[in-house]
């Protein structure tokens, strides 16, 4: 895909074709399935816990729509709050302004010794939607990942595959490679006989990390949720980097979608609930991070808020679209699909992988610019069970797909194959003579090209559609014709024997 200017693209090729290249990675697709297969489980067994798991998904729904409606009067409650607490709110309205604000506001930290200049991060998806180490690095300030997966993802110089677990396409063997290879061009390097044991990867990390912890000035962070009646902001983890980050340095600065609103402190009871289980399978996170504004003596004391647009607002004004709105980025759409598990998250092209970006994605940038996303589902459903903020990802998927047709119909000049495809189809099933024709047309066809009740390849246009999926012969009589044949010798063996019951 290309062409967008928001710096949601990596520049990758359309779905299609990164999926083929993905589908040939065979170690990429067993680390998928064994990673997504466990967490997948462990969801199921600690939902199940849960007798008002059902209720508790209704709620978030109903809290989120609620919140879109007046996603306005929140913000403005969330900015008044932060306000008052002792922090600062930006607003950004799309990827350019964010970088440039939060990029000035590290340059008035660092005095005039560029050198030092440089932050640490936890975990963010909004950072990484608006391309924000890019930004700060041609400004001259180094960012450094501090959760683990994306401090493999960062040294190996790759991009995210999940969500939640970045470097899920990672074997342990090649994180022990990326880890001796790049640590010591970041800071501290790895030991030489680091083996690919997880407790010894996990350490080389913590040593690699701990001394920026306790260097950065600065901290850049992403937020879950933010409370619109306190201004609290919340940030929830495993690892303990985000808690380190969140209170060693002596600024910080969050970075929000303007979607993560939550009208008051209470909803966090839902959430905090529905959140962990459906992420990592776990009863709650191991570490949960939250902070209003600014306290004397104790944690940053200067915090800053950017409440980040870039096309949200579009999205809200879809009334279908806008429920991709109510993500609460767990991932669990992602763990449950047979596309992405297969493909993984690099052939989706974006930030945000998966069922979820496939509808997310396109709604963001313009669906002309990820015209191939809304097809890269079988529209199975199991996204929509699994979703804990019932988001109808297939439903939307379909109302995405017909905005894509509809978008390359009014850029081209001359119809679409599928275009005409699907006239010539509409001008066959309304005549039920033009039908029983094509049905004739088509049997005489499947025998003389099947083997076996296979049609291998096909002639022209109908070429790519054979050539991905194993085409059945037709049938050699319509239902129609079957019936027509079928009803008429039972009627006649019918009459025949009334016919002999009266002659007697």
């Amino acid at each position: 895909m290309s062409g967008a200017d928001n710096v949601v693209w990596l520049g990758t090729p359309a779905f299609p074709e990164a999926a083929r290249t993905a589908l040939a990675d065979t170690r990429m697709r067993t680390n998928l399935r064994r990673a997504t297969g466990t967490i997948r489980d462990k969801r199921l067994a600690v939902a199940a816990e849960l007798d008002d798991w059902e209720e508790l998904r209704e709620r978030a729904a109903t809290i989120k729509r609620h919140t879109l409606r007046h996603l306005d009067h929140h913000l403005l409650r969330l900015e008044k709050a932060v306000t008052a607490a002792g922090g600062t709110v930006h607003w950004a309205t799309d990827a350019a302004e964010a970088n440039r604000i939060v990029t000035d506001l590290v340059k008035a930290t660092g005095g005039s010794d560029m050198d030092k200049r440089e932050v640490v991060k936890v975990k963010s998806m909004a950072t990484q939607e608006i391309g924000l180490n890019e930004a700060l690095a041609d400004a001259g300030i180094r960012a450094y990942e501090t959760d683990l997966a994306e401090l493999i993802v960062q040294l190996g110089e790759d991009r995210p595959s999940h969500i939640l677990v970045p470097a899920i396409h990672r074997g342990r063997s090649e994180i022990r490679e990326i880890f001796l290879r790049q640590m010591g061009e970041w800071g501290r390097p790895a030991p030489e006989q680091l083996t690919d044991d997880p407790a010894e990867l996990a350490e080389a990390a913590r040593l690699h990390l701990r001394e920026k912890f306790l260097r950065a000035k600065v901290a850049v962070s992403g937020a879950n949720f933010a409370a619109a009646d306190t201004g609290t902001v919340v940030v929830v983890e495993s690892e303990g980097n985000g808690r380190m980050c969140l209170t060693l340095p002596e600024t910080l600065i969050t970075v929000m979608g303007i979607e993560k609103v939550l009208p008051s402190f209470a909803d966090l009871d839902v959430f905090l609930q529905l959140l962990p289980r459906s992420s990592t399978g776990e009863r709650m996170n191991p570490y949960t991070s939250l902070w209003t504004g600014v306290t004397e003596g104790d944690g940053p004391q200067d915090f800053h808020l950017v409440l980040l647009d870039n096309g949200r607002t579009a999205t809200l004004a879809d009334e279908v679209g806008r429920q991709a709105l109510n993500c609460i980025r767990c991932s669990a759409c992602l763990n449950v699909c047979p596309v992405y598990e297969r493909t993984g998250g690099h052939a989706y092209g974006s930030v945000y992988p998966g069922p979820i970006g496939a509808v997310l994605t396109p709604q963001l940038v313009g669906v002309e610019n990820a015209a191939s996303l809304p097809f890269a589902s079988t529209l199975c459903g199991a996204c929509y069970d699994a979703c804990p903020v019932k988001i109808n990802i297939p439903e939307v998927l379909v109302h995405l797909r017909a905005e894509a047709v509809e978008s390359k119909r009014r850029d081209g000049l001359l119809p679409t194959p599928e275009a005409l495809a699907m006239k010539a189809a509409a001008m066959v099933l309304s005549s039920p003579k033009r039908l029983a024709a094509a049905q004739k047309l088509a049997a005489l066809g499947g025998r003389l090209l099947a083997r076996d009740g296979r049609i291998g390849s096909l002639p022209g246009p109908l070429a790519r559609w054979a050539g991905t999926r194993d085409t059945p012969a037709p049938a050699r009589e319509s239902l129609r014709a079957w019936w027509r044949r079928t009803r008429t010798t039972t009627r006649d063996e019918g009459r025949t024997t009334a016919e002999e019951k009266g002659s007697r």
